[in-house]
């Protein structure tokens, strides 16, 4: 089945430094076959620097199972970008789901956002630094707001500060040499508040690129501001493990389906 992409943005980009492929960000659609009205836009990982594949596609025909339409994001990377053009890019996607929610049978109170690893950072931050749109701009795109309604955090990257980021992570966003306002402003765990969405949170405890820190701390600060999020550790090695098919791990899709189906998706 072909599926459709189209560029976030109908001309450049803004903050497009060329046209070549990599600076045109998109959305490619995956509807499911018997949809529920719910709809989930996936960030594949890959460090700020890449976009792994088994973290996009795999998952959008995935959720379609659980009538979820679902919406895999190409965002704009490093070395070429940095912070804040990936944060413009997943907040369009998101807008543009909302924005059509009518056209494309979606309700837009539920739209979630999901990520992993790096792409896990990039859904914290739309799920912590959001607005309500402006009913002022040309665009009618951005009169709609680009908060998430859950955030779903796959063996994310939530914090930018030194002890436990992931440096890959953090040098493609802000450099590793990044004034530590910027650090802490991009620390999701930092600027989680009483409006953040609902989280489900996956990982591992011997993840040896991502430490177990970055969901820890971001549970917490839910729980400090009480946001509800569920979190599962597995005692398992390793990152990156997409399905974690034939592994300790294989169940936590499983889990993620209740606690979809619990938040009305």
């Amino acid at each position: 089945m072909a599926y459709i992409t189209q560029p976030l943005w109908s001309g450049a980009a803004p903050g497009a430094l060329g046209n070549e492929p990599i600076d045109i960000p998109t959305l490619t659609f995956y509807p499911a076959e018997k949809p529920n009205g719910s709809a989930v836009v996936v960030c594949p990982g890959g460090g700020y620097h890449g976009l792994a594949a088994h973290e996009g596609e795999p998952f959008a025909l995935y959720l379609n199972t659980l009538g979820i339409t679902s919406y895999v994001l190409k965002y704009r990377l490093a070395p070429k970008y940095k912070n804040p053009i990936m944060h413009h890019d997943v907040s369009r996607a998101i807008r543009t789901v909302r924005a059509n929610a009518a056209a494309w049978k979606i309700d837009p109170k539920r739209i979630g956002v999901m990520g992993f690893s790096a792409g896990g950072h990039l859904a914290s931050s739309v799920s912590v630094h959001f607005d309500q749109g402006d009913l002022k701009a040309a665009d009618p795109i951005d009169h709609v707001s680009n908060r998430p309604d859950v955030s779903i955090l796959c063996y994310p990257v939530i914090t930018m500060m030194d002890d436990f980021t992931h440096k890959g992570s953090q040098n493609g966003l802000i450099g590793n040499d990044a004034p530590i306002e910027l650090k802490r402003k991009m620390s999701s765990e930092l600027q989680v508040n009483e409006k953040t969405p609902p989280a489900f949170l996956y990982h591992r405890f011997g993840d040896g690129a991502v430490p177990l820190e970055n969901p820890l701390q971001y549970a917490a600060a839910c729980r400090a501001h009480k946001v509800r999020c569920e979190l599962h550790i597995y005692d398992a090695d390793g990152h990156g493990q997409g399905f974690a098919k034939n592994a300790i791990d294989a169940d936590w899709t499983e889990r993620l389906a209740n606690w979809l189906k619990k938040q009305g998706f």
